[in-house]
């Protein structure tokens, strides 16, 4: 690359300012096009042996930016646009000043108060993303700045997503764990897997180093610090610094435990925890610079003061207000089936650009109302229920598509049985969203019940197989090593059988149950 370069077009970068990450590079310049500062994160594309870039990861850099977009909070950079430049991937964003928490660590001691303060902060932003389905994957001090405001940015949403393997089902693609070893959660470090628990216990790792001045997983080799994270009890704090608060002290073990469901339960109950211990902040000079008013403080200050209804404050807003797509008349849906057929087709042409929030937006406008015009099991309103369950699921909204696939399969299972093909993959499909989402218990108990079901009704040995191994992965992955290798220990000898010695399965799963041996 010259001394400058442009990108997409419109970004002018200076490669003096270039600065290396785990994930990419980040570099500093100006989108010509509206004259401001930007901020622009290449990624690592990886490749296959023949030099060909993956097209697979590309498409997930698209969706995960999009989604990342998507959250609206203070403490996440504005995502301004992104795109590909050669074979690199790029991620335009607000360039923001002020300080990594790695650099702070290295500086200072922290006090106590604005460690938590910092933490309370990350909660908050983390409530939104876990709310939108989005894991960070990936927190650690690098990935936190610390503003001269006193607020708290957290960096790279989304980067370690689009890295991870999309093919959640497929045991050949899970080999894939990407992360910070010194920061992993345990469930990472030992299958690649991650849900909201997971983010919650990196940021217990970073809360206990910021009070204790050192992290006590990290080890010199990557390998030694994810054994640490899985099978080392997590030191209390007050062994090394006194002034912490026992029932700080308490909170942060509640944080590291070791399997993602004796955690906080989420971000928003850990945030409201943390509050008890940063009401009142010190000065923190060099750092947080109080002797000049700051727009953000002045406007959180007012907000603040609004103490909303008891029984509303655990609910999260409603959906916005979208413009109508459709017709009315006197109050009642005036529905026609190409007014189906335009939304299909509308939604299609979002899918091919990956717009998947715009394309669920405009099936989910017509779906009720089609459903109450020609009957929820009618074939047009089902494949239009479908695809919006489908494009909500693509789009990372785990949370929405959940409920879509479970109507779909208790509805298709009263009319054809429960035995048809749609309504076992409709299941299955529901799973894979509570998992996505933490709610491993739920999903593990879906999954054994449809494993029941696709035996009882014939299913062919491969999709058998498959389900098997997911719930073993799934297992694995929550800490629960003994049924893992209950698990995973007969399947083993069924994938031999099916697939011979030297088949990728069953390389890993051997692989994993060695690794399970070992502990």
């Amino acid at each position: 690359m010259g001394r400058w370069i442009t990108v997409g077009g419109r970004y002018e970068l200076d490669p003096l300012s270039r600065r290396s990450g785990g994930m990419g590079e980040v570099w500093f310049g100006y989108d010509k096009r509206l004259d401001r500062q930007v901020a622009v994160k290449f990624i690592k594309v990886s490749r296959f042996p023949d030099g060909r870039p993956d097209e697979e990861l590309a498409r997930r850099f698209v969706r995960e930016s999009r989604i990342t977009a998507r959250l609206e909070h203070p403490g996440v950079p504005t995502v301004y646009d992104c795109g590909s430049h050669g074979d690199d991937l790029y991620l335009v964003m607000q360039v923001v000043n002020g300080c990594p928490l790695s650099s702070l660590l290295e500086e200072t001691e922290i006090p106590v108060a604005w460690a938590v303060a910092i933490a309370a902060q990350v909660c908050s932003v983390l409530a939104v993303a876990h709310a939108n389905s989005l894991v960070h994957r990936d927190l650690k001090p690098a990935n936190l700045m610390l503003c001269p405001d006193g607020t708290v940015k957290v960096l790279d949403f989304g980067i370690a997503a689009t890295l991870v393997s999309s093919g959640a089902t497929r045991l050949t693609r899970t080999g894939e764990v990407l992360g910070t070893p010194a920061y992993m959660p345990p469930e990472q470090a030992m299958s690649g897997a991650a849900c909201p628990q997971s983010d919650l216990y990196s940021l217990g790792v970073i809360l206990d180093e910021m009070l204790a001045g050192e992290n006590q997983f990290a080890a010199p080799t990557a390998l030694a610090s994810m054994r640490n994270h899985t099978d080392v009890p997590p030191r209390p704090l007050r062994v090394i610094r006194r002034d912490v608060p026992e029932e700080l002290e308490r909170l942060v073990l509640w944080l590291l435990a070791k399997t993602p469901e004796r955690r906080l339960p989420s971000a928003d109950v850990a945030y409201e925890r943390l509050l008890d211990f940063c009401r009142d902040l010190p000065p923190f000079p060099g750092y947080v610079n109080l002797e000049t008013p700051h727009p953000v403080r002045m406007y959180a200050t007012v907000v603040g003061r609004i103490t909303p209804p008891a029984e509303s404050r655990d609910r999260w807003p409603a959906e916005p207000v979208r413009p109508a797509r459709i017709r009315h008349s006197g109050g009642a849906v005036q529905l026609g089936r190409e007014d189906i057929e335009r939304a299909r087709k509308d939604a299609e042409a979002l899918k091919a650009e990956s717009r998947f929030s715009q394309a669920a937006d405009v099936l989910a406008e017509v779906a009720g109302p089609a459903a109450g015009t020609f009957g929820p099991m009618s074939p047009d309103v089902v494949n239009l229920r479908i695809e919006l369950a489908e494009v909500l699921f693509l789009g990372g909204d785990y949370r929405r598509a959940a409920p879509e696939f479970h109507r779909l399969a208790v509805d298709v299972a009263k009319v054809e049985g429960p035995g048809n093909n749609l309504a076992l993959r409709c299941r299955l499909m529901a799973a894979n969203c509570h998992a996505a989402v933490g709610e491993t218990n739920l999903a593990l108990i879906q999954l054994h019940r449809l494993l029941d079901d696709e035996r009882r009704f014939g299913a062919d040995e491969e999709r058998v197989l498959e389900l098997r191994c997911q719930i073993g992965l799934l297992e694995f992955g929550s800490g629960n090593r003994t049924q893992a290798k209950r698990t995973l220990g007969e399947l083993l000898s069924d994938l031999e059988r099916r697939y011979g010695q030297h088949h990728p399965d069953v390389g890993k799963v051997r692989e994993i149950l060695k690794g399970l041996d070992d502990r």
